[in-house]
């Protein structure tokens, strides 16, 4: 997941300043997240999921898909 997620921004030709400054954090913070230092919380992988247009299961490793999955159409109730 580390190395996506640095892949991803590197990618990007993103700099770790530019993205911690998108999830309002410090850089040093961030790269604990590229290093495996720290754990990433659910929300910071929902934004960077959404800021490189992929799905959380790609940046976690449980598929090589990069694309992110279409929206669920919702079910209507009948009543």
């Amino acid at each position: 997941m580390y190395r996506r997620i640095r892949n991803l921004r590197e990618d990007h030709d993103l700099t770790q300043t530019e993205v911690a400054k998108m999830l309002n954090m410090s850089q040093t913070g961030y790269s604990k997240y590229e290093t495996g230092e720290n754990d990433i919380p659910t929300s910071v992988l929902i934004r960077l999921a959404d800021h490189y247009g992929t799905s959380i299961d790609y940046l976690l490793g449980h598929t090589d898909r990069k694309e992110p999955y279409p929206p669920k159409k919702s079910r209507r109730v009948r009543g």
